[in-house]
């Protein structure tokens, strides 16, 4: 090529550089439009089948929501579903999957305990971010094994501080512990204990229960024989409703106080009489009905919760930590950046290290040295009155 030929072939691509530059920086800048896709790991059938519909439901709604809002400059979420059956195998062969699909942002992981820890190792060996919805600490921690997974779920420490608050405030003394033979369980009342002996609490009795359990009566005869002043179910709410009426037929009397874990639908149905004045550890959302929407977070709890109920017909409590998962993840994505129309997940996942959220079940504050968001500021006391949960006066 002669010098004049070069000269003006170079002059030609540079016309077209600026040409393109002009483009991009005067209002003709390329767009993202290609979807968020966000991918979920529920208990759909199996033994938690129950809390993964709510959870479903949740993810459904929220997403509708966020797609008809307009917030989301020009892109649209996608929500991937796999049911786990409630088995960790099948939980990992559906994180394999999702991790293998280059199209999928991030993992929302519904309440089984041991798929969320027997998953970790596999989401960070594929480097996709995950929101568990599973309450066990090891979920989440140690921190610098699990940079990959965060956790929406109310913790056993704060549930245990609580709780020992409320049995101290009605100078109660001795108590009998009904608990899942779970990760989560164990973690319950190893947090129990502590919180008992600075509180100078005797925890008389201990028994334990499976998740797949359909009767409790053997452990509920073994508490009540050990004659507690109050019992503290910490187990799923199928479990929950089945001890309440289970230590009422042993002849126990005293008070019932449940851990978040327990909580369920909102109206208590069948175990409504059995469950009468018993006390449950959870967040403010589950009776935001019985709240005055002083805030714009407590007025998007409000509308949260109205419109779950219309469109299901009534309310589960944990629904909130799905929508909120949901959340989290498409803030980070929009805030992450990233060339456009391609997935770059190590970016999302340093955004949520960060996330910050006034979010539908409380204040959510991630940090690089906790992943596990749920403030504890986020827990009050509700009671069963009349056949559903009210905030405690």
């Amino acid at each position: 090529m002669t010098p004049f030929r070069s000269a003006t072939a170079l002059a030609a691509a540079s016309a077209l550089l600026a040409t393109t530059l002009t483009g991009c920086q005067f209002g003709g800048q390329e767009q993202d439009t290609s979807p968020i896709v966000i991918a979920a790991d529920l208990e759909l059938s199996g033994a938690a089948a129950s809390i993964g519909k709510a959870y479903r439901q949740a993810l459904e709604l929220k997403v509708e929501q966020l797609n008809d809002s307009g917030a989301l400059n020009g892109r649209t979420i996608e929500l991937l579903l796999k049911d786990n059956r409630s088995d960790a195998s099948e939980s990992l062969r559906n994180i394999v999957d999702f991790g293998n699909d280059s199209r999928v942002s991030a993992i929302i992981m519904g309440g089984c305990n041991e798929c969320a820890v027997g998953a970790v190792r596999t989401i960070n060996e594929n480097q996709i971010p995950t929101v568990a919805l599973a309450p066990a600490g090891a979920v989440a921690n140690p921190v610098a094994d699990r940079r990959y997974v965060f956790k929406l779920a109310p913790n056993a420490t704060d549930n245990a501080g609580a709780l020992t608050v409320e049995l101290s405030r009605r100078k109660i003394t001795s108590v009998g512990l009904l608990r899942s033979d779970d990760t989560y369980g164990r973690e319950g009342a190893d947090a129990l204990r502590s919180e008992f002996r600075k509180a100078g609490i005797q925890l008389l009795a201990e028994a334990s229960v499976r998740t797949t359990d359909t009767e409790v009566d053997r452990q509920a005869g073994t508490l009540a024989a050990a004659e507690p002043e109050a019992l503290v179910v910490w187990t799923p709410p199928e479990q929950a409703m089945l001890a309440a009426g289970a230590v009422k037929q042993a002849g126990f009397t005293g008070p019932l106080y449940f851990d978040a874990s327990a909580a369920g639908d909102l109206f208590l149905g069948a175990s409504a009489r059995a469950a009468e004045r018993a006390t449950l550890v959870f967040t403010q959302t589950m009776v935001i009905d019985d709240v005055i929407a002083t805030t714009p977070a407590k007025a998007a709890r409000r509308q949260w919760f109205q419109d779950y109920t219309a469109r299901f017909g009534g309310y589960h409590g944990s629904s909130s930590f799905a929508a909120d998962a949901v959340q989290l993840i498409v803030d980070a994505e929009l805030r992450a950046g990233g060339p456009i129309g391609k997935v770059d997940r190590d970016s999302l996942r340093d955004v949520l290290e960060t996330s910050q959220l006034d979010g539908l079940s409380g204040p959510i504050r991630m940090t690089p040295d906790n992943h596990s968001g749920l403030m504890p500021q986020a827990l009050t006391t509700l009671v069963a009155r009349n056949g559903r949960w009210r905030l405690a006066s």
